[in-house]
């Protein structure tokens, strides 16, 4: 059996980035890496080769202008292929360029002298390419990519018959990609929170709990955030519960922007109280970040212009929040377990929050140092039914 070679699964994500043509029908994870290797592997058993390789383009550099983007080997098999998987070439280079940019399949028995064909890959590799086949990959309608597959074995070229057989590999390729898409799509819906964008609270007691444990193997510390909007009822009363539910969108919004750590977990917990958690922050660090947040919701006007869900704008102005922040190193005893831990920071900042509530609204307030907190008096923070 040939050795099929790609890219780690780590570095095949960034390859993802994009949408799918059509809305997707049922969530399925698979692994692309595993689904590309296998669809290779078969489309050699088919069309037999010496050398075959599976090429797309990068979604997160994607230009409109086709010829200004790259191409990058994800899988491949071969004298060469360790050799050139995670290359990148230019989208109008060879004949891999020319079935990207036309959207149609290319096959040469004399590469050679072949206008097309660009040898550079050969002379780097010392391969010698005698014969070449290229099928585009779609997604949709949309070209993303190429298979290719190189020298025809059992001494005949590359013929009609072979590119109807390997177009419907590139199917195959096009399903298992979107296929990986739908099920980071479904994982996706299921941890965010449908009105805001953030992640939800049955997420957040998991994540927490991740990020726990590799501050306290990295020895770092943990600032935990609980902000809470002062008199948001009043909204509802007010302007409706239109005008409500588009003052927490319009809020989150305002968090993810206002918080540049790309470790930071940043959710809803529920009504108008959010949780952010921030790896390596302490409490110098977590105090200014909170001040920040106050000082954000202050002086913003919500509403301001008309929103999906509150389509008349309002200009709302003066709306505040309390929070409470406690910190792993400060808040938490030594020697408590990981559940445990991730229990406290969540009701010692909230313990901090109604502290700073019931001293007049619009502060911040830190948990104090580390003590086991009597669990049965606070309010349950315990992760929803079925997490």
């Amino acid at each position: 059996m040939v050795d099929v070679l790609s890219l780690e699964p780590s570095d095949l994500e960034k390859f993802l980035e994009r949408y799918r043509a059509n809305p997707p029908s049922f969530p399925l994870e698979m692994s692309l890496a595993d689904n590309l290797v296998e669809v290779l592997r078969k489309a050699n058993e088919f069309v037999p080769s010496e050398a075959g390789s599976i090429l797309l383009d990068d979604p997160r550099s994607k230009r409109q202008d086709r010829e200004r983007n790259t191409l990058t080997f994800l899988a491949a098999f071969g004298d060469s292929a360790a050799a050139i998987i995670g290359r990148t070439i230019p989208s109008d280079s060879g004949i891999a360029g020319h079935v990207y940019q036309t959207g149609h399949a290319y096959f040469t028995s004399d590469p050679v002298n072949d206008r097309l064909f660009n040898a550079e890959l050969d002379r780097e590799t010392a391969y010698r390419t005698q014969s070449l086949i290229g099928i585009p990959i779609r997604i949709g309608l949309e070209v993303c990519g190429v298979l290719e597959l190189l020298n025809r074995r059992g001494g005949v070229d590359y013929d009609t018959r072979d590119r109807d057989l390997l177009e419907i590999f590139a199917d195959y390729i096009s399903i298992a990609i979107q296929n990986v898409l739908d099920g980071k799509l479904a994982y996706e819906y299921a941890k965010r929170d449908n009105l805001t964008g953030l992640y939800n609270d049955r997420f957040l007691h998991s994540a927490l709990e991740s990020t726990i444990g590799a501050c306290r193997a990295a020895g770092s510390d943990l600032a935990l955030l609980f902000l809470d909007l002062d008199y948001f009822k009043h909204v509802n009363d007010t302007h409706g519960h239109l005008a409500g539910s588009q003052v927490l969108r319009e809020v989150g919004h305002l968090l993810r922007g206002s918080i540049r750590d790309p470790g930071a977990v940043v959710a809803r917990y529920g009504g108008d109280e959010f949780v952010i958690a921030v790896p390596g922050a302490g409490r110098a660090a977590a105090v200014q970040l909170a001040e920040q947040l106050r000082l954000a919701v202050r002086t913003a006007v919500f509403c301001r212009l008309p929103g999906e869900i509150q389509t008349t704008p309002l200009h709302l102005a003066g709306l505040t929040c309390s929070i409470g922040i406690a910190t792993m190193h400060h808040s938490i005893p030594a020697g408590v377990d990981l559940a445990t831990t991730k229990s406290l920071l969540l009701r010692s900042s909230d313990s901090a929050m109604y502290r700073a509530k019931e001293s007049g609204r619009d502060r911040i307030s830190e948990a104090p140092e580390g003590k086991i907190l009597d669990l049965s008096s606070a309010r349950s923070l315990t992760p929803p039914k079925g997490a």
